[in-house]
């Protein structure tokens, strides 16, 4: 097999992997004029660092690019399939490569999350001594998936999703090169194919080339059917683009930090009463893959937590919405819970119970093990009246508006306490009006 056709069987993606900083697209908030990342690349001299961002954003790339501008050596491992013992080996040729070129060695591992503690302490001496350059690459939130000790030795730096633009402009220079990519191929390109393509392909250049790799592929199955009057080059219709495209989804990592960052945004969008956010982001969760039974949780939690007794209906919606899923399953559920989110979102909002349920725990935490006072506590037995529990206890439902004005309630010793302060919206309005004036009632005189 000559190089050609070996290169041919290479996938789109990589034979268009760009060959320096010029062929890289997106990123220019680290790659930018003048930025540190950019500076340091073109003066050659390296550094460890992570790159942490989603699929198909260049971290393998950038990587690449940083060894060859540096002329250092490239080991390339994968935290899936390496272990402790693939370091050593590639200390060992690091060292070697010192020793007979006076190289530097760049250690690039992807998925760095992937590898525990004990491994990822591995690198730390090697560093130290300069044996090793260390690139990391990661799609999870490094403060989490990555040891400090490591995380103090190399420098973040976070990439975005490519846009719909450079996604376009990617797809642009692969029909454009005829050594690398489809330009032999001479394909015709419907309009707006490349943008439906592209935004298909959810910010992943990797995932943008593989698609249109697949619709020339299927542009030169169609070729022999084409008809003698048919002329011209092949044309990448919208239809063509549309079957490709069809099998694309949006990103969601469940567990991972797209997950977390969704249920945060439909959260607040919740708390800040727009029932519009707060539809989107329940929707690109279950969009995404996200267990509605989850969902349903977070909701209930949303209406005690944001909700509370300013409208004390919201609580029962939340619970009943995740009951439907539990009895309907998909869709009828989804729809149960999306109406629980947008009640929610409309209803008055009061952090009341939330707050006073904090400050509360704080004084537990802070007072210790206070006794119960003895007129609080029940008396069943003969004994224990006669040591004095229950005694001076006065019953609410025997005093005047079955309120027994001037008692407390919390342990001796304690100063007095207002946790629970009603906000002035919903039923809590009324609920504050009524604990006003029982409070100012009278004690009992003597």
């Amino acid at each position: 097999m000559n190089a050609v056709a070996r290169d041919s069987l290479r996938p789109l993606a990589d034979r268009m992997r760009p060959r320096n900083l010029k062929e890289f697209v997106g990123q220019q908030h680290i790659l930018g004029p003048g930025k540190p990342l950019s500076a340091s690349i073109a003066a050659g001299q390296l550094h460890s660092l992570i790159f942490w961002g989603p699929p198909g954003s260049g971290k393998t790339t950038l990587a690449r690019l940083i060894a060859q501008a540096s002329n250092a050596q490239f080991i390339a491992l994968s935290a899936v399939m390496a272990g402790v013992k693939d370091i050593r080996a590639a200390v060992e040729t690091a060292r070697t490569v010192r020793a007979r070129e006076g190289r530097a060695t760049l250690l690039f591992l992807d998925e760095v999350h992937r590898f525990n503690k004990v491994q990822q302490d591995t690198f730390l001496p090697f560093l130290e001594d300069g044996t090793l350059t260390f690139i990391g690459a990661t799609t999870e939130n490094p403060s989490f998936e990555v040891v400090s000790a490591l995380l103090s030795r190399a420098r973040v730096y976070v990439l975005r999703a490519l846009t719909t633009e450079d996604l376009v402009t990617l797809q642009q220079a692969a029909l454009a090169d005829s050594e690398r990519g489809l330009g032999a191929a001479h394909l015709a390109v419907a309009p707006g194919a490349l943008e439906l393509i592209a935004r298909a392909a959810d910010g992943d250049a990797r995932r943008a080339l593989n698609m249109l790799e697949l619709a020339a592929g299927l542009l030169e199955a169609a070729e022999p059917a084409r008809s003698a009057q048919q002329s011209g080059a092949p044309q990448l219709t919208l239809a063509v683009a549309q079957e490709v495209a069809s099998g694309g989804y949006r990103r969601f990592d469940k567990g991972g930090d797209q997950f977390y960052d969704q249920i945060s945004a439909l959260h607040k969008a919740v708390r800040g009463s727009d029932p519009d956010g707060a539809l989107y982001w329940l929707c690109r969760m279950l969009d995404g893959g996200c267990d509605p039974l989850y969902i349903a949780r977070r909701v209930t939690r949303m209406a005690s937590e944001d909700i509370g007794l300013a409208d004390p209906r919201a609580l029962a919606l939340a619970l009943d919405a995740w009951e439907i899923y539990e009895r309907s399953g998909s869709p009828e559920g989804e729809l149960a819970i999306a109406t629980a989110v947008v009640y929610l979102a409309c209803a008055p909002k009061s952090n009341a119970v939330y707050v006073a349920m904090n400050e509360a725990m704080a004084d537990v935490r802070e007072f210790g093990t206070l006794e119960v006072p003895l007129q609080l506590r029940n008396a069943p037995t003969r004994l224990m009246k006669d040591l004095g529990y229950g005694r001076d206890y006065r019953y609410a439902h025997d005093e005047p508006e079955a309120f027994a004005a001037g008692e407390r309630y919390l342990p001796d010793g304690m100063p007095d306490r207002r946790y629970y302060r009603p906000v002035p919206r919903g039923l809590e309005l009324k609920i504050g009006e009524a604990l006003a004036r029982l409070r100012a009632a009278p004690g009992p005189k003597g």
